[in-house]
Order: C-alpha cells, then sequence, then structure tokens
C-alpha cells in the first residue's frame, strides 16, 4: 500500500533537531542509569536491557526544550526529564504484557524474556521510582501535574481495555484513549518545561496546548504504521492491533466507507484475534481502495498543525523552531 499521499517531506531528523539539548539528553541516559541500582539484582539488567531497545525519547526531548524556550538553564531540568521516561517506560513494560506483544522496537519484550510476574513489579517499581525522584524537587505544582498525568494515563489503558474487540467503537471513544494514554503525557511534559521557566500562565498554557496535540498527532502516526510501515523499520509485526483487537482510526474510517466486505473482514479478524495473508492482503487493498490511511493522515497533520500554531505566543527563537519542526518530524515518522 502507498504512503499517505498528503504526506510531508521532511528532511530534518532527530538528532539535528535535538542538537541544542543533547548534553542534557545524555545526562537523562545517566540518570535512567543511576536510578535503577536497587538491590534487586534483577532491575539494573532489566533497566539496561530497556535503555538498549533504544527509543526516540521524544517526551523527555520536549520538556527541555520548553524548558530552554522558557529560560531556564538549571538542572531540575535534566530530572523531570528523566521522571517522565520512568513513567512512560513503566507504561510500555505494563501495556506489551497487557496486549501479548512478544516484540519491542525489533527485540523481545521484557516480559518475553523475563517473565510477566517479574515484569509487572519491573514497571510497579518504576511508577514508584519516577514519583520519588519527582518529591526530591521543591516544586509541588510539578509533582501534582505528574501525578495527575500518570492516573491519566492509566485511566486511559483501563478505558482501552473495555473497548478491545469493540469494533463499533467510535471515532470520539478512540479519540480519548488516544488523550488519556497519550496526549496528557506530552501536554505535562512541555507545561512542566514552561513552569520550569516561570513562563507567563498563557504561555504555559499555550505549551500544555502544543505538547497535547502533538501527542495526538504521535498517536494517530503510530496507529496508521501498523498499516503502511515495513515490518522491519516498524520493529514488530504489522497489523498487530488488529490482533489485538484494537480497531485504530484508519480501521474506524474503512468500517464506514468500505461496506459489507470491509465490515465482516474486519470483525472476523478481531473475533478471531488472528489475520491471515490473505485477509490482510484484503484489508490492505480495501485501505488503499478507501483512501482511510489519507483520512487518518490528515487528522494527525491537523493536530500537528495546531501544535505547531500553539507556539506563536513565543518570540521567535532556536527551541521554538526545534518544537515546531518536532511537530513536523512527527508526521514523517515511518517507525
Amino acid at each position: 500500500m502507498s504512503e499517505p499521499a498528503q504526506k510531508l517531506t521532511v528532511t530534518s531528523d532527530l538528532a539535528q533537531i535535538f542538537e541544542p539539548i543533547r548534553g542534557d539528553l545524555e545526562l537523562v541516559e545517566q540518570e535512567f542509569v543511576r536510578h535503577i541500582q536497587p538491590r534487586a539484582a534483577l532491575i539494573p539488567g532489566m533497566g539496561k536491557y530497556i535503555q538498549k531497545s533504544g527509543g526516540k525519547r521524544v517526551r523527555p526531548a520536549v520538556l527541555l526544550m520548553a524548558a530552554r524556550l522558557g529560560g531556564y538553564t538549571g538542572d531540575r531540568a535534566v530530572l523531570n526529564a528523566s521522571v517522565v521516561e520512568f513513567i512512560h517506560t513503566a507504561t510500555l513494560v505494563h501495556d506489551d504484557i497487557i496486549d501479548g506483544a512478544d516484540t519491542r522496537r525489533g527485540r523481545l519484550a521484557v516480559h518475553s524474556r523475563w517473565g510477566n510476574d517479574i515484569t509487572v513489579l519491573l514497571g510497579d517499581y518504576l511508577y514508584i521510582k519516577s514519583m520519588a525522584m519527582a518529591l526530591t524537587q521543591d516544586s509541588l505544582e510539578i509533582v501534582r501535574l505528574l501525578c495527575d498525568v500518570t492516573l491519566r494515563m492509566i485511566e486511559g489503558e483501563l478505558y482501552q481495555l473495555t473497548k478491545t474487540g469493540d469494533v463499533d467503537i467510535t471515532e470520539e471513544e478512540h479519540f480519548e484513549i488516544i488523550r488519556r494514554k497519550t496526549a496528557y503525557l506530552f501536554g505535562g511534559c512541555a507545561q512542566i518545561g514552561g513552569v520550569l521557566g516561570a513562563v507567563t500562565k498563557e504561555q504555559e498554557q499555550s505549551l500544555r496546548e502544543f505538547g497535547f496535540n502533538l501527542g495526538v498527532a504521535f498517536q494517530v502516526v503510530d496507529d496508521l504504521l501498523d498499516y503502511t510501515a515495513d515490518e522491519t523499520a516498524l520493529g514488530k509485526p504489522v497489523g498487530g492491533d488488529l490482533r489485538e483487537g484494537k480497531v485504530t482510526l484508519p480501521i474506524i474510517y474503512l468500517l464506514q466507507r468500505g461496506g459489507e466486505e470491509a465490515d465482516s473482514l474486519i470483525r472476523g479478524v478481531v473475533r478471531d484475534r488472528t489475520v491471515t495473508k490473505e485477509q490482510w492482503r484484503d484489508i490492505t487493498r480495501l485501505l488503499h481502495e478507501h483512501r482511510t490511511p489519507d483520512l487518518a493522515y490528515a487528522k494527525a497533520t491537523e493536530y500537528a498543525g495546531r501544535a505547531k500554531a500553539s507556539l506563536d505566543v513565543f518570540p521567535p527563537s532556536r527551541e521554538r523552531d526545534a518544537l515546531k519542526a518536532l511537530a513536523d518530524y512527527v508526521l514523517s515518522r515511518d517507525r
């Protein structure tokens, strides 16, 4: 299937976008290692395994860049960026167990290597550790923000579980999952950066809106890649969402436009939790015929545009340009 027709061409890669905060991101990596050294011997090994599995560190980068945009240059930005990466990693660890995902970014998922029981406890450890790290600072406002977004993420996971296998999920219900599981954390990262930088309340809210809309765009593209990406580049089997019973935006649009053939095909795959080569071929054909990936991509583009517009309350700067470029990068992802 072809890539969505409206896809942007973005030459800047993440390394270039993140160059202003490259040193701080390296410190975040060091903090991650430093805080996974408890007495329980398993945790450091599991933590390092997760760290070596890659990840783009987009969430901590949003926080660090937002703090720079607000004029902050102290060490609390690195601390809080490390906290959000711990929170995000905890959700990934638990999500892979819930989803039964065998791989993550091209490697065995943690639970596939160490088992569900140990991995659940690792996720719990990461959550509690993140809050313990947050409490070492003197800003109760930031701790409250972190608690709020973490609760929303867990609520989002619970809500998604109630919708797993629901072929009749609405577009609004799907976006509520995206808001809770992804967008609020992105929004919180940008807002925390603003709080550290002591920006105005208007600018703080604009940063939150930037992160929130960036997070929605990020997740819509992530869902879309399950139907358009190369399996090797993606690092996990394509079609995994549908096999797990997750009906995301490209399929919601296909069910609205694809008639009886699409409805019968999708319901069968979701019911059986498996997809044959023939079924996958028919699904990709129908997606292409009805251009539903393009419709989903247009939604991502809309949210990325909102994200960039939110930053116009700030004067031009290298940091503002980097955050806007990040929104364009999100739309150009292929993995």
